[in-house]
């Protein structure tokens, strides 16, 4: 898994590539701690580039969300296509987390 995280104004944008399962999904958390110890509160995980996600990786999601909501800020989720989209529907995360179809749209760009 590939991480490239890109300050926009007061948020991260973290574009994630590759697959997040029970091997990949810590070095997730680990990556978005790293920007919150950082002091960053606001993220987009642009999942566009995901390819594949497991229940470790939606449990990393919410891991990430939660830490990031009790630091008063928050997470939402951008670019989801495919296997992606419909693991997060079925598993009821667009009714945790804001879910955008494009990053612009994840920022209130558009």
């Amino acid at each position: 898994m590939e991480f490239i995280g890109t300050p926009v104004g007061d948020s991260l944008v973290l574009a994630v590539k590759g697959r997040m399962d029970v091997t990949s999904s810590p070095k997730f958390e680990k990556e978005c701690q790293t920007w919150l110890d950082k002091g960053q509160k606001r993220m987009v995980a642009d999942l566009s580039g995901l390819e594949y996600i497991s229940s470790a990786g939606l449990r990393s999601i919410l891991v990430v969300g939660k830490r990031l909501k009790a630091s008063g800020g928050g997470l939402s989720l951008c670019g989801l296509k495919g296997m992606v989209q419909e693991v997060v529907t079925v598993s009821g995360f667009a009714t945790i987390f804001p879910i955008h179809d494009t990053v612009d749209k994840a920022l209130g760009k558009s």
